[in-house]
């Protein structure tokens, strides 16, 4: 208790009694998740085995691997899958996140690779962008090292040359960054080759408000949530034109003169954040043409695939996916 007098920090933002950011700075987190998660229980695929296992130990992150056992003896390609929440919210161990996963695994005969990463307020961007680079050095260094974990060894065996980025809501966000910062070919990540980028759902934002954004709010997600999550994970003082909220903002670097590779670009068609989605995918299908593609699933809200993991549109997002890998998996 402050002392006689002393002004007590006020509540300058809470989402959803979940999150509060004080006057003072203080974050206050609750321990319950099942306004989120819904108590949905976690999935068991008795065909994907799973485990946590730590990518940088500085700032204590960790990652899950899932690794499909019933396969060919064919080698398996790379799904590297960066969770949503706005920035300030979601783990890799979250149960709709974590049966999202399992089912890429399985659908996909892949392995799974979902990092955590720091969250805002407490770690405003580019806190995130930072750490889903170093989950894909991580990467980098088991397929360099010969000592890495040893699920990347063993059959059925890993291709490092077929790694795919997906990214849900914000994590679609980071997946951006990714592909305009490692570029074509991600030399840098060498011999890890990224072949592609699915956003689901991408999370931007923008000053000026698109017609889907000021239409009608969804179940899950209403534009005063949408604005919280700006404030709260932007450096402070920026608006929702900053470059990396907007990436076609009046600040933001042009995006023409860099090379990356294929793009699929996801929405729901009674998704707030469709036209930006929408906007961003034409865009730079303009610049690149037939190397980003837009799909959108008539009726659908935001992370639907994640809300309704066995509905049809799921199980039809599910088969898109698989079909942009395979197109674009031997592309020198």
């Amino acid at each position: 208790m402050g002392s006689l007098g002393e002004e007590q920090p006020q509540v300058a933002e809470d989402c959803m009694g979940l999150l509060q950011l004080l006057s003072n700075g203080t974050v206050l987190r609750s321990k319950s998740i099942d306004l989120i998660t819904q108590q949905i229980p976690l999935a068991n695929h008795e065909t994907v085995l799973f485990k946590d296992s730590v990518f940088h130990k500085p700032n204590n992150l960790h990652l899950r691997l899932y690794k499909p056992v019933l396969v060919s003896n064919r080698t398996i390609p790379v799904v590297v899958f960066f969770h949503g929440g706005g920035f300030c919210f979601g783990s890799r161990s979250w149960p709709h996140f974590h049966n999202f996963c399992l089912t890429l695994a399985s659908s996909l005969h892949a392995l799974v690779v979902a990092p955590d990463y720091r969250l805002a307020p407490e770690h405003r961007l580019p806190a995130a962008f930072d750490d889903a680079e170093a989950a894909l050095m991580w990467l980098r260094d088991q397929a360099v090292s010969g000592e890495g974990d040893h699920w990347f060894e063993g059959g059925p065996g890993v291709d490092f040359d077929r790694v795919y980025v997906l990214g849900d809501s914000s994590g679609g966000n980071i997946a951006h960054h990714l592909a305009f910062r490692f570029g074509s070919g991600s030399v840098e990540l060498s011999p890890v080759r990224v072949r592609g980028y699915v956003l689901l759902g991408p999370f931007f934002g923008g000053e000026e408000r698109t017609k889907s954004e000021d239409g009608p709010s969804e179940q899950k997600l209403n534009l005063d949530l949408l604005d919280k999550f700006w404030r709260l994970s932007l450096p402070e003082g920026a608006t929702r034109d900053h470059p990396m909220a907007n990436p076609f903002g009046p600040t933001s670097p042009a995006l023409e003169s860099i090379s990356i590779e294929p793009m699929l670009v996801i929405a729901g068609g009674s998704e707030l954040l469709k036209d930006r989605a929408k906007e961003y995918a034409y865009k730079l299908k303009k610049m690149r043409g037939e190397k980003v593609d837009y799909i959108e699933f008539e009726n659908e809200e935001h992370g639907f695939y994640n809300n309704s993991p066995s509905s049809d549109a799921a199980q039809q997002l599910l088969r898109i996916i698989g079909d942009f890998m395979d197109n674009f998996s031997n592309i020198i």
